[in-house]
Order: C-alpha cells, then sequence, then structure tokens
C-alpha cells in the first residue's frame, strides 16, 4: 500500500516557500506599476487622442435696409454660403409678400450699381451680417415680352393701313387710285422685318437677367408704333406717288434691303451660336458664309445691317416719314455699337483694335 504523503514534509514546505516567494513577486510588481502610475499622473495628465471634429456650415445674415430713409426693411437669416442674389430675392418676397424678385433692386453701396442676379451672397461677405440697400425697381416684365410686344404692333398696325380700312381712308378714292407695285413689295418687306425680329426672339437670341421695367417697353412700343402708323399711313395713301427713278430705284433698294436682312439674321444667329457654345474666350471670327465676313471690318455687323435695311426702305418707298426713321434708327444704332464695341475693347482687345464700331472710318 502506498504511504500517505504528510503535508508537511521538507519537499512541501520547499513548495510552499517558493509559491510564497512568486506571490511576493507578483505583489511587489503591481506596487512598482501603482507608483509608476501616480509618477506618470502627477507629472500630467495623458491627452486623449484628438476627435475628428465635424465641419459646421457658416450661414450669413443678410440686411436689407432701404435706399432712402437708410431703415432696415427685414433680415434675412440663415442664408447658405452657395445662395446667389436670387435666392435672397426670393426669401425676401416671403417676409414681404409685396415685393416680387423681379422688382427688387439690390445695391452694396447705397450709389453703386444694381448687383446681378447670378452673384454669390459669399463672394459680398466681409463678416457673417451683409448689408444691402434695397430700391423698387417698378413693375418688370420679361425680355421675351417687351421684344414680342414691341415687334407684334408695328406688324399689325402696318396691315391695318395696308388693307385700306374705312376709317382711315376714303373709299371712294382707294377705288379710284391704282395701287403701285412698290406699296406691296414695301408691305412684303416691312412685314418681313418684323416677322423675322419675332421669330429670332423666340429661336435664336438668349435673353439674360430676364426682366425690364415696365416703362421702358411702353416706351418702345411708342416710338416703334407711332412710326409705323405715320409710316404706314403715307405709303398706303390713295394719293402715294412712286419714287423719282420708278422701278429701277425699287428694284435695287430691295435688293438691298433683303440682303441687310438676311445679313442681320446670319450675324444674330453666329452671335448666339458663340453664346450657346459657351466660346467666350475670342471675338466671333468670319466663317463660309460671306454675310459675316463684315465682322473684319466691324464689332457690330448686326446694327450695321439694321441700318443698312432702314436706309435701303427709305431709297425704296422715298417718303419723309421712313427717311426720318432710318435717321433715328443710325443715331440709335450708332450708340448701341460705341457701348458694345468697349466691351469688346475690355474682352477681346487684340482682335477688336482694329475694327470699328458700326460703320468702318465714321464710327
Amino acid at each position: 500500500m502506498l504511504k500517505r504523503q504528510n503535508p508537511r514534509t521538507p519537499e512541501h514546505r520547499k513548495d510552499l516557500t517558493a509559491h510564497g516567494g512568486a506571490l511576493s513577486m507578483s505583489h511587489n510588481d503591481s506596487r512598482s506599476f501603482f507608483n509608476l502610475s501616480q509618477l506618470v499622473l502627477s507629472a500630467g495628465q495623458i491627452k486623449p487622442s484628438p476627435a475628428l471634429k465635424h465641419s459646421k456650415i457658416t450661414y450669413f445674415e443678410v440686411e436689407i435696409v432701404d435706399v432712402q430713409s437708410k431703415k432696415q426693411i427685414c433680415i434675412v437669416d440663415k442664408v447658405p454660403p452657395a445662395s446667389t442674389l436670387l435666392d435672397v430675392k426670393h426669401k425676401f418676397h416671403k417676409a414681404c409678400p409685396q415685393w416680387y424678385p423681379s422688382r427688387v433692386g439690390l445695391q452694396l453701396e447705397r450709389n453703386g450699381p444694381f448687383l446681378k442676379d447670378s452673384v454669390s451672397i459669399q463672394s459680398l461677405a466681409v463678416s457673417s451680417i451683409i448689408t444691402l440697400y434695397f430700391t423698387d425697381l417698378g413693375q418688370q416684365v420679361g425680355w421675351t415680352t417687351f421684344f414680342l410686344t414691341e415687334y407684334t404692333g408695328p406688324l399689325l398696325i402696318y396691315l391695318l393701313f395696308y388693307i385700306r380700312l374705312s376709317t382711315i381712308y376714303d373709299q371712294v378714292e382707294s377705288r379710284k387710285n391704282f395701287r403701285h407695285p412698290v406699296v406691296h413689295l414695301a408691305c412684303f418687306c416691312h412685314c418681313l422685318h418684323y416677322i423675322r425680329h419675332l421669330l429670332e426672339t423666340l429661336f435664336v437670341h438668349k435673353f439674360s437677367e430676364g426682366h425690364t421695367p415696365l416703362k421702358n417697353m411702353i416706351k418702345g412700343c411708342a416710338f416703334y408704333w407711332g412710326f409705323t402708323s405715320w409710316i404706314a399711313y403715307y405709303i398706303n395713301h390713295p394719293r402715294y406717288t412712286p419714287p423719282s427713278f420708278g422701278l429701277k430705284q425699287v428694284s435695287y433698294a430691295a435688293l438691298a434691303f433683303l440682303m441687310c436682312e438676311a445679313g442681320n439674321h446670319f450675324i444674330n444667329v453666329a452671335l448666339a451660336h458663340q453664346t450657346n457654345s459657351g466660346l467666350r474666350t475670342c471675338f466671333p471670327s468670319p466663317t463660309y458664309n460671306p454675310f459675316t465676313w463684315l465682322f473684319l471690318l466691324v464689332s457690330c455687323p448686326n446694327y450695321t445691317y439694321e441700318a443698312g435695311s432702314w436706309i435701303s426702305f427709305t431709297v425704296m418707298t422715298q417718303t419723309l416719314p421712313v427717311g426720318i426713321f432710318a435717321f433715328l434708327m443710325v443715331i440709335q444704332m450708332s450708340l448701341w455699337a460705341q457701348k458694345k464695341h468697349k466691351l469688346y475693347l475690355k474682352r477681346f482687345y487684340p482682335e477688336v483694335r482694329r475694327k470699328a464700331a458700326m460703320i468702318p472710318i465714321i464710327f
């Protein structure tokens, strides 16, 4: 039989001593670690790892101030940096429903220019609060409505005089007198001119910042409609006398009129194509189309062709009202051409510096 071992044998005491030594060493290690931790904590607190910062969007506050009284109208708050001035106008309209965005004019300074709707709010900001001065621009209309109204009137008014209404001309005299062919040709050319304008307004021209004051449309309509009534009354009058040089004068003038109308159309198409394609780094250059070769001489050939159309129409009809209208149109076109020519010089100086504005040498 195996003998039962006494737990107090020397071997067992040896094992207990060894085990106790191990426990003692472990206890000493713990105290050493504790002392080290206290030393580190007394030296300085351990900095935690930096947490990821969440990006915050900075909003702007736009203060709208009346330009006359300098009184605050309202504050448009929480405007994102990516917003445009048109967005501010819409928010302003919600706060003040009587001010439509189209009739709101905003300026950065009291005597400064009106800011465009496409201007970014962030580009105007010096601080988180932006002060803009408000001006009531009055009742506004779109550019498409403006031109359609302005050009539709002359087209219809001329036709009313052409059919010789009884309320305008004496019917007995109208039946007696024979109409010269130039009367029919003038009606065709006049209608062609304004039909071209209407079609280009709808399908060719692209209008930006799409509004203009209503008073401008009223002035434009009064000018075009009034002159059309005066011109049409004389040309379609039963006592109208044909041009001095007869059919030859009429034929050459009509041919020049048609060429100017065609040239005007092709120039407008070329300018619209340049805008739509985004090629704004260079001035429009002539193409294989001969009507665009006028770009070699002038910077605004569309105004040159427009003035040529009315000069040709004056020679074809040989009437004083048409001559006065053509004279005023040449002056107006030259002013517009000079203004646009200055803009072209700033943007396309090398290409435009040797060109005239509308008519070589003169303008």
